[in-house]
């Protein structure tokens, strides 16, 4: 990809709304029922709850990856209803169900806006095993992020006229997302590295792009079960869908 075009695709996400974070909505899931599904062990000394992948569509998967209901939430980070959706879902959801080895859940970045960018790369800077646990580490800190910029918004307005090589950098400074990850392991050079990484923030965005053709998203968190779209993005709404779909 030439330089130009990176320019043009990155700068594409700054764009996108902050707004876009989805209404919370309630919704039923009556469509989507089955019969009770038993436990599926996982194999010698293996915990499915502590089993991540990276799955063929780019996304960070927990639990066992043959799982009859799959679960796949498409989140920002920087939305504050994907981190509501994290801190209702996440002791139940590990436990109880994907524990199961009945449900696997799937996190597929979406970037709402710029501030997803260096938070996503940041994320998944380290070992795949880690971006779940930062994930939801980062939606606890989240209103933190949201302090820092309110107090450097000069630095974050002067990033977006830097090239997108430095760019992320910059807003990852502003809002205090890179002393957040290196307090949590991931080294200054590596996020320097990562955060520089243009490559994998222009396919960040372009699998956004595509998501949102795919599957009509217009707001997160939105969520799939077995490939069809869940009426609500609560861990109520969800819960019950995972329920009826046989993980009980």
């Amino acid at each position: 990809m030439t330089a130009s075009k990176t320019r043009l695709a990155l700068t594409a996400v700054l764009a996108l709304a902050l707004a876009a974070c989805g209404d919370k909505e309630e919704g039923t899931a009556a469509s989507l029922s089955g019969e009770p599904i038993a436990k599926i062990a996982p194999p010698a000394g293996q915990n499915w709850a502590e089993t991540y992948s990276v799955t063929p569509e780019g996304g960070y998967l927990m639990g066992n990856p043959n799982a009859p209901i799959k679960l796949v939430e498409f989140g920002a980070l920087s939305c504050s209803h994907c981190a509501d959706f994290s801190e209702a879902s996440a002791t139940e959801l590990r436990d109880n169900f994907v524990a199961s080895g009945r449900v696997s859940f799937e996190l597929r970045f979406f970037m709402l806006n710029a501030l997803d960018v260096p938070a996503t790369l940041l994320a998944t800077c380290s070992a795949p095993e880690a971006a779940l646990p930062l994930a939801k580490q980062f939606w606890g800190w989240q209103r933190d992020m949201f302090t820092n910029l309110q107090n450097n918004q000069a630095a974050l307005q002067a990033a977006s006229a830097l090239p997108p090589e430095q760019r992320f950098g910059a807003i990852a400074k502003a809002g205090g997302m890179d002393a957040f990850f290196a307090s949590r392991g991931v080294a200054a050079d590596q996020a320097s590295a990562c955060l520089a990484n243009t490559e994998k923030a222009t396919a960040l965005v372009n699998a956004t792009q595509q998501a949102g053709k795919d599957f009509n998203i217009t707001g997160t968190p939105t969520f799939l079960l077995n490939g069809k779209l869940i009426e609500g993005n609560t861990w109520d709404v969800v819960k019950v869908a995972l329920e009826k779909a046989g993980a009980r």
